[in-house]
């Protein structure tokens, strides 16, 4: 159930660490926020499905206060492909407010998660400001650059050097692209083989590689990087 967005230090903290919304003005953040309400799901559930029309029922931007959610597709066989791990502080669902088009893909609560919904008649008001325009585009700008760099190593790079990108890409939020690198991946190796669109156990054995050669240790649910460096080499 919506009710008025109050956020805790923990979630007011996770938005500003997040840098699109931290380069807003305080003006454009309070008026972002403000026009918000707050929405909970449980794990699991769907925020919204690929091919849900602009105007469904709780469409909207987001952001996310709490927890994670994948951005995700499947194939006609039930194959899930992985797009994105979304942690907090992250903004997403423009693209369909924008262009008026169905939703691209579908966007599930990997965890209980605390979400600040922007309705699309909100939404339109905070565009008609020339500045958040040019913020939304920023935001746009910077989601093409990872979707080239995604399709360059899907057409040019071999398994090993993906496998290294998309760790770094990760230990630094995923779509999140924070400036400084967290030592610690936490995320499941089925997810990553998602993401990657391999199997799991084709991931499992260049992780297990990478491990014996001290480049990064493997634990439960997570991948520790010991060797950044190494990784970036293996990645280019």
């Amino acid at each position: 159930m919506a009710q008025a967005p109050r956020l805790t230090a923990a979630q007011r903290s996770a938005f500003l660490g997040n840098p699109w919304f931290a380069s807003l003005s305080r003006s454009q953040r309070e008026a972002l926020v403000g026009a918000a309400e707050l929405l909970h799901l449980r794990r699991g559930e769907m925020l919204f499905r690929q091919g849900d029309p602009a105007g469904a029922a709780g469409s909207g931007f987001y952001g996310l206060a709490a927890g994670t959610i994948k951005s995700s597709t499947l194939r006609g066989d039930g194959r899930e492909a992985i797009l994105a791990v979304l942690e907090p502080g992250n903004w997403f669902g423009e693209i369909t407010l924008i262009d008026g088009a169905p939703r691209t893909h579908d966007a599930t609560a990997l965890s209980a998660i605390t979400v600040l919904a922007v309705p699309p008649e909100a939404f339109a008001r905070l565009m008609r400001d020339a500045s958040f325009a040019n913020a939304m585009a920023r935001l746009l700008a910077g989601r093409v650059r990872l979707l080239y760099g995604l399709a360059e190593d899907n057409t040019l790079r071999d398994l090993r050097a993906r496998v290294a990108r998309r760790l770094l890409s990760l230990a630094r939020g995923d779509a999140t692209q924070a400036a400084n690198a967290r030592p610690r991946v936490v995320l499941p190796q089925e997810a990553l083989a998602m993401m990657l669109g391999v199997t799991r156990q084709t991931l499992s054995a260049q992780l297990n590689a990478l491990a014996a050669e001290g480049v990064i240790r493997l634990g439960y649910r997570r991948v520790d990087i010991l060797d950044f460096d190494a990784l970036a080499a293996l990645g280019r």
